[in-house]
């Protein structure tokens, strides 16, 4: 109950934040993950929500309740398994504890590949992991008394953990196997600490310092990811050193200020606060914060809050011929038909547009513009699947299936020109150079490469920029500071090899980009474009053009330049986009 306490005072607190500055959809999302969350659902929601186009993780302040939620959802079982175990079996715990640790185990690590955001999220696939607690506790396992031995198994345990926090990172595939190393690493640290001998694991996270922070170490939880959501939400870019060092010293400012000012008072003996009076305030926070969440759903995130700002439905992906184009979630190829993704009528050779979510985004444009194009257009895109033959992803192991099957469509069907793009941003980690795993597969077949580079991301939704960040005028261009470095492209055309290159930073001022051209928005959410803005990226660099003048526009009577001119891109107003 202490801990619930506590959570609930940090929910109320992020409740107020978030009404204050979140835009409606924001909002609305929060809303949402705060009615989840009062019923302890959170982790099903955010499993549910973790679609292509769901909110970006870092601007969910209520994000890492999903781990609370199945705590709760643990805590809901484990007291009726434990007393039908008592009652049947005795104090023979691990004779149905192992079982169904391996059962737990083995889901987890089939569903790695099969179905990995639901491996991250639901119960089932996390039940092991508790449940080594459970059985350390319960197992009645013999303390160890032999000082070499314990050394060893507490060297161990922090290896283990420290081998998890300094090389696990996005590539790597989690739960799964790789959940092992932290589970047994702390599950050996628990079981040595037991020990009447005292190894030197035990002495060292015995130390004064150590201990403080496992103390407040529930509240520090709490409180340090709405510290970084909504900063980030505030900065509109990643936090600089000092922002870091400022998240750190209020997270634990305020997990202090938590423990000491609402665990602490309820862990002490006060006649006042009753077992009948605690359940009943429990009750009536998790009605309340219920309540709270349902009234932001169905007030659609209070959208009267902004008078001066005004959210827009921005059209962009829902026009990417989603399920047989753009193959989102779990891609399969064997879905993709040719004739459906035609974009272009031309009576001109087939091209092949072959990328992910980063390539779809130009296929509005393409298709309004499908009379400058000499050539017949195949969109072949999938969700988080970067034109990489050698690339492999935990989270979407069908991308490799689907990479492979790009090079028998080119071969099948003769096409001599492919056009390749991705969020090329995703890959400096693993390696920009992995291009070249694609490129020698083309070369042998002779066709003629097109590579689109990195188009322009924002830190943030680009109405959120609007919002903090804008101008009032409705005539402006807007623009803002692109969160990566402009240089990717640089880096990118190195490995281009005999590809024809085409830098699509080229429609910004440097790092400097427009987001929004007189209210209307040139991009959906922070990186993919709008209909407009995919209009106005294919006008101006797209390759494969027809070349015919551009009419100049009444209102204004100078001869506009060449649309596809790449050494002067233009938007429809005449200057530079």
């Amino acid at each position: 109950m202490v801990r619930r306490t506590s959570r609930f005072v940090t929910v109320a607190v992020t409740c107020l934040v978030a009404y204050l500055l979140l835009i409606p959809s924001f909002l609305l999302d929060f809303s949402k993950s705060l009615l989840a969350a009062s019923v302890f659902m959170s982790n099903m929601s955010f499993w549910k929500a973790s679609g292509y186009f769901a909110a970006d993780a870092i601007f969910r302040p209520l994000l890492h309740t999903w781990s609370l939620s199945v705590e709760e959802q643990y805590y809901l079982f484990m007291p009726v398994a434990a007393f039908i175990i008592y009652r049947y079996l005795g104090k023979r715990w691990l004779t149905i504890l192992l079982p169904v640790i391996l059962i737990s185990f083995g889901l987890s690590v089939y569903a790695t590949e099969t179905a990995p955001s639901a491996n991250f999220f639901v119960l089932p696939t996390r039940a092991w992991e508790l449940l080594i607690g459970a059985a350390l506790a319960l197992g009645s396992i013999p303390a160890v008394r032999s000082s070499l031995l314990a050394e060893a198994i507490g060297i161990l345990g922090l290896a283990l953990i420290a081998f998890a926090v300094f090389a696990f990172d996005e590539a790597i595939s989690f739960p799964g196997l790789n959940a092992l190393y932290p589970c047994l690493g702390s599950a050996l640290l628990i079981y040595v600490g037991k020990s009447p001998v005292q190894p030197f694991a035990t002495r060292l996270l015995s130390q004064r310092p150590l201990v403080g922070i496992g103390l407040i170490s529930f509240s520090l939880y709490l409180v340090h990811w709405p510290i970084v959501s909504f900063l980030r939400y505030q900065s509109l870019d990643n936090p600089t050193p000092m922002q870091v060092v400022s998240i750190i010293v209020a997270s634990f400012a305020l997990a202090y200020l938590s423990w000491r000012f609402v665990e602490q008072p309820f862990r002490k003996p006060n006649p006042a606060i009753t077992q009948s009076r605690l359940l009943a305030g429990g009750v009536a926070a998790i009605a309340l914060f219920a309540v709270a969440g349902a009234v932001g759903v169905a007030a659609d995130g209070f959208p009267g809050r902004t008078r001066d700002f005004v959210e827009q439905k921005i059209a962009g992906h829902d026009q990417w011929n989603q399920g047989t184009c753009f193959l989102s979630d779990n891609p399969d190829y064997r879905e993709w038909n040719a004739v459906a993704c035609t974009l272009t009528a031309a009576d001109g050779p087939e091209v092949l547009l072959w990328g992910d979510s980063f390539a779809a985004h130009y296929v509005p444009g393409i298709v309004e513009n499908a009379e400058r194009f000499p050539v017949r257009i195949l969109q072949y895109t999938a969700a988080g699947c970067p034109p990489i033959v050698s690339y492999y992803s935990y989270a979407r192991p069908r991308c490799a299936d689907f990479n492979a099957n790009a090079l028998n469509i080119i071969k099948e069907r003769n096409i001599r020109t492919v056009i390749l793009t991705a969020r090329w941003t995703d890959l400096q980690s693993r390696g920009l150079d992995q291009l070249q795993s694609t490129l020698a597969g083309l070369e042998p077949m002779g066709v003629k490469v097109y590579l689109i580079g990195q188009s322009p991301q924002f830190s943030t939704n680009v109405q959120v920029i609007a919002y903090t960040k804008g101008s009032r005028d409705p005539n402006a261009v807007d623009k803002w500071t692109v969160f990566f470095d402009p240089a990717i492209n640089t880096e990118l055309k190195q490995y281009a090899g005999v590809a024809t290159f085409i830098d699509a930073m080229r429609i910004c001022e440097g790092a400097l980009c427009p987001y929004r051209e007189k209210g209307e928005y040139l991009y959906e959410d922070a990186e993919h474009f709008s209909v407009k803005g995919s209009s106005q990226a294919v006008l101006a660099y797209f390759p494969l053009f027809d070349n015919p003048p551009v009419p100049a526009r009444r209102s204004d009577k100078r001869q506009l330049p060449l649309e596809n001119d790449l050494s002067r891109p233009v938007f429809e107003g005449g200057g530079k986009l």
